[in-house]
């Protein structure tokens, strides 16, 4: 915080190549980012992979930006276009495929544009999204990016009334700057990790909005959005909103905010219609009095500041991880995708709870429990702390070490389903010394079926054989949620049994409690 300080005192001013002073906002917001760490329905052939290219002379371009753009090979004419914005110290390049933006281009057919911004603008290129030049119609970086969907028609013939809008951190309060300015051009959009649209016009309020956050009324927020394009009487663009719950530098209450201004925007209130889970992460949708989803949410628990990946060869699975590009467990394109339709759906968010293909089980509280035992297994007894603490993995203070078991009912999964992924969620309680010191891991066996004699926690789940061992690891985790690898043994009549232990028993005291119950949940994914 000094250095920020030092940074407020002694900045200096520089000039932009589009004749524009570099703001003081802009200066402390990238230091401050440097610090805090910042279709339609019918058949379209899927297209050939294609690369990432500049495109120049796109406008007047007051907001000096750079244009990349990645079409597809062999594109046709009236396909959809999606605007892709960075966040701070990322560029075009660090976010098309690693966001998994591009293979969803290739598979569904959709132009993307990845708007990039120069350093001379703000020292870290982050979209002056706090900037008043910046963020109206009809000027600077705002101006400019409308002018590359512009472009994009020309060049393409890409669909006007399928333009979408969604970025990363500045990306994304960026995203909301397009969707307040230019209603008339974007469908819909999708922050992550963003900002309400006007949240912030001067240094002292960006720095507060970003952290601990402005909290105005709905109808102030839906002001500030409707002041944007004053007298615009067409649809407003619908919004999926993404946060992690964990995030220190764009913190959580900034979803709030922006729920509260697009559901006001849209004329319907804040109380969600729907609500399900997502890979075990909470998912919301807000409906207007025609029924349409105009608003959704997905709070990533635990996920601190980043975008949202699943890396992997799955049919839902994207990206790579990376800096701010976090592997979670899901992939926030596909499924923003399938809000705007993208995939060949009718899109609006779907109804929480019918896709077929998935499904989350939370465990069954009465049968979980914890096991303790020598470092040789002698003596185990079933763990007496689990309504108190929580259920145990490690060495506990009396020296003895302690195995968690986990039931999930998933006789619902189909018969004659193929199960391509299944993985175990679940969420720290406490914990004490690092049960990962040394290279050790925590896994988990599974068991289809129970374990022991009975699915309830017994003693003889210590060593009772194991389906398959090892079938999946938790990497290291201090807070929040943690999300397992992959497997795929899942009993599709009964119980699945999972138990969570470390591999060595460690020397000294060093364990972990989880929450029991509805917080350790079972993904299952099937064909």
């Amino acid at each position: 915080m000094q250095a920020i300080r030092t940074g407020i005192r002694t900045r200096t001013r520089t000039i932009r190549t589009r004749t524009r002073k570099l703001s003081a906002a802009g200066l402390l917001l990238a230091l401050l980012v440097a610090l805090l760490g910042a279709g339609g329905p019918g058949f379209v052939p899927e297209a050939r992979a294609a690369s990432l290219t500049e495109v120049t002379g796109f406008g007047s371009n007051p907001g000096n930006l750079r244009m990349f753009r990645y079409v597809p090979d062999g594109l046709p004419a009236g396909r959809p276009l999606v605007v892709a914005m960075h966040g701070c110290t990322q560029s075009a390049a660090a976010y098309d495929t690693e966001t998994g933006w591009t293979k969803w281009a290739d598979q569904w057919g959709f132009a993307l544009v990845l708007p990039q911004q120069q350093s001379g603008n703000n020292l870290n290129s982050c979209f002056n999204w706090f900037e008043s030049g910046d963020i109206r119609r009809g000027a600077g970086e705002a101006l400019s990016i409308k002018q590359m969907t512009d472009r994009m028609k020309t060049d393409l013939g890409s669909d006007p009334a399928r333009v979408y809008a969604t970025g990363l951190s500045a990306g994304a309060a960026m995203t909301n700057v397009m969707l307040a300015a230019y209603p008339d051009v974007f469908s819909a959009g999708a922050p992550v990790a963003g900002l309400p649209y006007a949240c912030a016009t001067s240094v002292l309020a960006a720095y507060t909005c970003m952290n601990p956050g402005t909290n105005l009324s709905p109808a102030a927020w839906a002001d500030k959005v409707r002041g944007a394009y004053p007298g615009y009487a067409g649809p407003w663009p619908s919004v999926s909103v993404w946060q992690g719950t964990s995030d220190t530098t764009v913190v959580p209450a900034n979803m709030t905010e922006t729920v509260e201004q697009w559901t006001a925007v849209h004329g319907t209130d804040t109380t969600a219609d729907a609500t399900d889970t997502v890979a075990g992460y909470p998912h919301a949708v807000y409906r207007d009095g025609a029924g349409r989803a105009v608003v959704e949410t997905y709070a990533l628990t635990g996920m601190g500041h980043g975008q949202p990946v699943d890396p992997g060869t799955g049919a839902q699975q994207c990206g790579t991880a990376g800096a701010y590009i976090l592997d979670v467990n899901l992939c926030a394109s596909f499924r923003i995708g399938q809000f705007w339709g993208l995939d060949g759906g009718d899109g609006g968010g779907g109804t929480p709870g019918e896709d077929p293909h998935s499904a989350v089980f939370p465990s069954l509280a009465a049968d979980d429990g914890y096991v303790k035992a020598s470092a040789t297994g002698g003596a185990p007894a079933v763990g007496t702390l689990e309504g108190s603490l929580g259920l145990a993995v490690g060495r506990g203070t009396d020296g003895l070490h302690n195995r968690t078991l986990l039931s999930f009912d998933t006789s619902s999964v189909p018969d004659g389903a193929t199960v391509t992924r299944a993985y175990l969620t679940v969420t720290r309680a406490s914990g004490s010394g690092d049960p990962w010191a040394g290279g050790n891991r925590l896994v988990a066996d599974i068991r289809t079926g129970c374990f022991g004699a009975a699915c309830t926690t017994g003693a003889d789940d210590w060593a009772a054989a194991a389906s398959v061992t090892e079938a999946a690891e938790f990497g290291a985790f201090s807070s929040g949620t943690k999300a397992s690898g992959a497997f795929t043994t899942v009993n599709r009549t009964g119980v699945t049994q999972a138990r969570l232990r470390l591999v060595n028993a460690p020397s000294s005291t060093a364990y972990v409690f989880l929450r029991p119950g509805a917080e350790a949940t079972l993904t299952v994914e099937w064909e």
